[in-house]
């Protein structure tokens, strides 16, 4: 069957969360006052994407809400396990402020996006809620570039399990077949697409590789290509 639609991850795929959440970091923790805490700016940014990583997980395998998921990432930065939830809650929301100062796009994602604007409907799923992401896609320009916007939080179950794939195709009116899904996670979203009957394509960034079974591109300026049959896409772990 042909591709007729395109899912999109959104951070670290579309939108560098990566290097905002650095620089939002960074800035929090000088504004703070909180840099003493650790031997050095960079070793508390360290410990912070540790964080954001461990509890990001929990929340994905259904282990914490998402909003408990954000209060223990404070808790754990901090060191202060009986901090309150609206003293967790006043904390996060100030580093957002910084955090959100810095919100950019991949240099690449509105040129691929134009190019494939006639041929393909294009739609959201991400891990993490509709109310984020939904105002991040506002902020950046380009939520009306996608008719539905497809969210864990928000379904009650996340990637890489096929029931949140599968959602989203239902909300397309397509079957999975029909459906490529684009993302920077291998496993998350690239294999767990393709155990959901997607094509999935491993937006790898970073060139890591080592993945020769799953489809995989650098940028987003080989989507087109590859969507659109270009034989030197022909096989999984062609691109670079």
């Amino acid at each position: 069957m042909p591709i007729r639609a395109v899912l999109w991850d959104v951070d670290d795929t579309i939108f560098d969360y990566a290097s905002a959440d650095r620089a939002g970091m960074r800035a929090h923790l000088l504004a703070e006052g909180l840099t003493g805490g650790y031997p050095s700016v960079d070793e508390a940014l360290a410990r912070w994407k540790e964080l954001t990583e461990l509890h990001w997980r929990r929340f994905e395998s259904g282990g914490v809400a998402f909003e408990a998921q954000r209060r223990d990432r404070v808790r754990d930065f901090l060191g202060t396990p009986s901090m309150s939830d609206e003293e967790a809650d006043d904390w996060f929301g100030r580093y957002l402020a910084h955090y959100e100062a810095a919100w950019a796009l991949f240099p690449d994602t509105l040129p691929a996006l134009e190019l494939l604007a006639a041929d393909y409907r294009h739609a959201v799923l991400s891990n993490s809620s509709v109310r984020n992401q939904d105002r991040k896609l506002r902020v950046l320009g380009v939520r009306d570039r996608f008719e539905a916007l497809v969210c864990a939080a928000d379904l009650g179950v996340a990637k890489p399990a096929a029931g949140a794939f599968h959602a989203a195709c239902e909300v397309l009116g397509l079957p999975p077949a029909e459906v490529a899904y684009v993302g920077d996670q291998p496993d998350i979203d690239a294999r767990g697409a393709v155990a959901a009957g997607l094509t999935g394509i491993w937006l790898d960034r970073r060139g890591l590789g080592g993945r020769p079974e799953l489809v995989r591109i650098t940028g987003l300026n080989q989507l087109p290509g590859l969507l659109r049959g270009d034989t030197r896409f022909g096989a999984p772990d062609t691109f670079g």
